[in-house]
């Protein structure tokens, strides 16, 4: 194929839990990422400073990605079982398997902060949130090759068109 050839465009896959034809997993995970992320900075704020706002912050970010995750992962759920075209790929499942081994350790990186935010930071909670964020690493590239390889959520046509007129205007 020539460089100058264009490139094939995966066929949409239209997600079901959409508003408005906007997929809504991807709209929700940012605030868990964010919060499960911040964790792990708050965990190594308090084990520098050993500040007990460090470990009441993670307390709270511990809870917003562990019941955010689960509230988005819902949406991706949805997704995986009622559009054949996300079932038939490997990717998912393979997102699938390992976001919800991450939200488990969240879960249980929240659950043990519950009752003693600080005592529980070291050394398990810091150890659950570095696992966590690894898996997110792992599971944010999968799911980037569901948008961008395989074009899940993602209308190739309208952006296609999108792009040639961006383009066009310049």
């Amino acid at each position: 194929m020539s460089e100058h050839a264009p490139a094939r465009r995966p066929a949409p896959i239209r997600s079901r839990a959409a508003i408005n034809g906007h997929p809504l997993h991807p709209m929700l995970i940012h605030f868990p990422v964010a919060a499960l992320l911040m964790l792990v900075a708050t965990d190594l704020a308090y084990w520098w400073t050993a500040d007990p706002f460090w470990a009441r912050a993670g307390l709270w970010l511990a809870g917003v990605g562990a019941l955010g995750g689960w509230i988005s992962g819902a949406a991706g759920l949805i997704d995986l079982v009622t559009v054949r075209q996300v079932r038939r790929l490997i990717t998912a499942w393979c997102h699938s398997i390992i976001a919800v081994m991450l939200l488990s350790l969240a879960s249980l990186n929240w659950l043990l902060r519950l009752g003693q935010p600080v005592e529980a930071v070291l050394p398990w909670g810091l150890l659950l949130s570095l696992l966590t964020a690894g898996l997110m690493s792992l599971a944010g590239y999968l799911g980037g090759q569901l948008v961008y390889e395989h074009a899940v959520g993602v209308d190739t046509e309208e952006a296609a068109d999108k792009h040639a007129r961006a383009r066009g205007s310049l």
